[in-house]
């Protein structure tokens, strides 16, 4: 009787430690113009989650980041911008003036949510997931500026990271959106 009791604590133990990680389908952010948005509306698709800002060197990577979207929607595939004010003060507007930016400028059509902090003790919940392997189960990748690109698979688990001056088209992205 005493082995069954030790044999059912071990399975029950093992049960407990072999839980998967978080995915990133279990947040809810806000879109940019205050709606909800629930990223398991995302099942299915491969993400790639951007930190951007209006006033950076990289800014003009929304034009790459919208020709991805564009050419890979249909493929299950979304990009998703987080405005973050994280960097040098590159992202002072308010979530309409950087909505008006995106969407005049470069005219962006993907998914952009409301401004959020990617670094330090006020970092938002979706950021300490993406860079922090006790929260992913697969790396640590704290954001190092504007425009970092993480790459999040059909399963909504994190897959690898890009570094901010890549361009969204580098091969490493578009090798991973075609399965490559």
């Amino acid at each position: 009787m005493r082995i069954y009791a030790t044999i059912l604590l071990a399975f029950m133990n093992i049960a407990v430690f072999a839980q998967p990680a978080k995915s990133f389908y279990s947040f809810k952010t806000t879109t940019i113009d205050g709606k909800p948005f629930d990223l398991a509306s995302l099942k299915g698709k491969k993400v790639l989650v951007v930190n951007t800002a209006s006033e950076c060197s990289n800014t003009p990577q929304y034009e790459k980041l919208q020709m991805l979207y564009d050419q890979y929607k249909a493929n299950n595939f979304a990009v998703i911008g987080f405005p973050a004010n994280n960097f040098g003060g590159q992202e002072p507007g308010t979530n309409k003036e950087i909505q008006d930016f995106c969407t005049g400028k470069y005219k962006v059509t993907f998914p952009m949510m409301g401004k959020i902090s990617v670094k330090g003790k006020d970092i938002d919940q979706i950021y300490k997931w993406l860079t922090s392997k006790s929260e992913n189960g697969v790396m640590d990748a704290g954001v190092t500026w504007n425009f970092q690109k993480f790459m999040i698979d059909e399963n909504g688990q994190l897959v690898d990271m890009v570094a901010p001056g890549e361009s969204p088209q580098c091969d490493k992205i578009v090798n991973w959106i075609k399965g490559n």
